[in-house]
This record gives C-alpha cells, structure tokens and sequence, in this order.
C-alpha cells in the first residue's frame, strides 16, 4: 500500500516560482494548501491567481506573516513547508519574515521538513561576494543557522540561474526579451559556464525532496548537465535556431561593476549577484559538491529537464 503523500503548505503561493510549486506539489499527488493573507485581499491579480490555483486543486489556509498565532496555527495544519517569499529584498525585511516562518515552526513541532528560500546559488559559497550580494548571502545563512539551531528538518535548493532571468535574453542587461538588433554584450571573455534551471523544473526538483530522507538537512544542487553553459554557448544556439549572426562587445570586469555607480539598489544587488557568475572564470571553475550535498538530475533521474535549447525555441 502507498504511502500517504505529505500535506504542503506554499508560503508566497502566488509568486513567480511559488505558482509553480503549487502546481508541482499538486502534480505529485500532495494535498497543497496556500496561505491566503489579508494583506492581499485587495490585489486582484493575487485573488485571481488564487482561484486558478483552486481550480486546479489547491486549497486555502488563512493566515498572516505578521501574526504569529495565526501561522503557528496555519503550519500545524500540514507536514511541510516551502516559503517561496522573495529573498532578494534589499532590507531586512525577508530576512525576518524566513525568521518569522521557523518560529512558528518550531513552536507548532509537527514539521517534517522545511524549504526556505533561497533558490539561488548557494549563499554558502558566496558569503565573500561583493556588497550588496554579499549582505544577501550572509543574511540567508544566518536564517539556515536559526533553522539548524531550531532543529527544524530542512532542504535548501541551490537553483542556480533562472532561465527566465537569463537564457531568452541572452545574459543581456536591460530587458528579458533576446536583442532585437544583432549585437549582444559579451561579459569578460563569455566562456564562463553557468548553470540555467527551467522554473518549472526547479519546481518539480524542489517537491520530489520532501518526502525523500537522502534530502534532508541537505542541499540539493539543480545542475541539469546540458544546461551548463557559458554565455558564448547561448549566443551560438540562438545563432543557430534563428539563422542570425550576432556582432559580439565585451565589457571588462571592470567596467560591469561601473555600471552600479548611481543605480537603484536592485541593479546593484544584480550587478553583484551576476558578477562571479560571468567573471573570474564563473562561480563553477573550482565547484565540487561537498558533504551535505546532494545533486537533482543524480538522485531524480525520471525527470526530464528542459534544455537551453528547448527554452530558446520558445522565443524563436
């Protein structure tokens, strides 16, 4: 007899990736809750969203981030939550909330496993990067701290780079859409590799974790190894899907951080985020897994990725 699927709670359920763990959770047969907030009774975007997530299966858990009885009584409800909340807030504010989120949860004690949120590269090997992504690193291992300390069960997802942010427009800075004209900025010498994960991918990697023990107080490394690139290698794919040639620039290391000199705090946060994936040879020159990771296409080899190439053809 099967197993009973673990009951999921989405914190940040109508987001960007949020939406799509919901949906994930639900594919994977999981009864899936959403927190509704009152701060968003009023957003119909939210409302709407929600309704579609409820056509397709999820239900509701009233509650606010703000009111610490009600998400005890909220995280009581389920064995597992995932907080897709935004953790690139330039403030403290996200920092908090995650804080916020495993105070419940160790009060509420009945968690078998927490996801917060990160879906980054992993901040613990970047918490010597430049400011402000520096501060951003540091500031979500102090919340794996809290849950360590907590003994909270956890998974982190190291999810590398979201194609969405990064294949369509060819690492280009300024729109998400690929160039319209046939230039394209060439970041150092473009032959850095990175690693892109599909959202709807990162999704489906992030909810077949929570029942699995070979996952827990771990991090699971999204490295689809197809979709290990460097810049120079996205270029030549959409060369070759669109039968276009692109004259390629290169901007220094140097002159991509001058970019930051009068920027809003959101482009300097990007500028930094991006910095060691595009320079000094990419943050993978030196990448090995370690004790305490564990790699997504090696443990979950049934799922089928989506390549670079496959995203691209979206926008050919």
């Amino acid at each position: 007899m099967a197993s009973e699927k673990s009951r999921v709670l989405v914190l940040g359920g109508t987001g960007y990736l949020g939406k799509r763990l919901v949906k994930a959770s639900l594919r994977e047969g999981h009864p899936t809750y959403v927190l509704q907030r009152p701060e968003n009774c009023m957003d119909i975007n939210k409302i709407q969203l929600l309704l579609r997530l409820k056509k397709h299966g999820a239900k509701f858990i009233e509650g606010s981030l703000s009111d610490h009885e009600s998400l005890v009584r909220a995280v009581k409800q389920v064995d597992v939550v995932i907080s897709a909340l935004s953790s690139s807030d330039i403030s403290t504010t996200a920092t908090q909330l995650q804080l916020k989120i495993a105070a419940a949860i160790k009060e509420a004690g009945n968690v078998k496993r927490f996801i917060p949120a990160e879906f980054c590269i992993d901040p613990a090997r970047h918490v010597h990067d430049l400011e402000p992504a520096k501060t951003l690193n540091v500031r979500m291992m102090d919340v794996r701290q809290a849950i360590v300390e907590a003994n909270i069960p956890y998974t982190s997802i190291a999810a590398n780079c979201f194609a969405g942010y990064f294949v369509p427009n060819l690492c280009q800075l300024g729109s998400l859409l690929p160039p319209k004209d046939n230039k394209v900025s060439i970041f150092g010498d473009g032959n850095a590799k990175a690693i892109y994960v599909d959202e709807n991918d990162i999704a489906t990697y992030t909810v077949k974790t929570i029942d699995d023990p070979r996952t827990i107080n771990k991090t699971l490394h999204l490295m689809p190894p197809e979709n290990i690139r460097s810049q120079n290698e996205l270029i030549s794919i959409w060369e070759k899907l669109t039968g276009k040639k692109y004259e390629r620039s290169t901007i220094s290391g140097e002159d991509y951080l001058a970019i930051m000199n009068g920027a809003d705090a959101i482009i300097q946060f990007g500028i930094t985020h991006n910095y060691p994936i595009f320079y000094e040879g990419g943050y993978l020159k030196s990448f090995e897994l370690k004790e305490g990771d564990e790699e997504a296409t090696k443990l979950y080899p049934d799922v089928k990725y989506t390549t670079v190439e496959e995203y691209l053809k979206r926008y050919a």
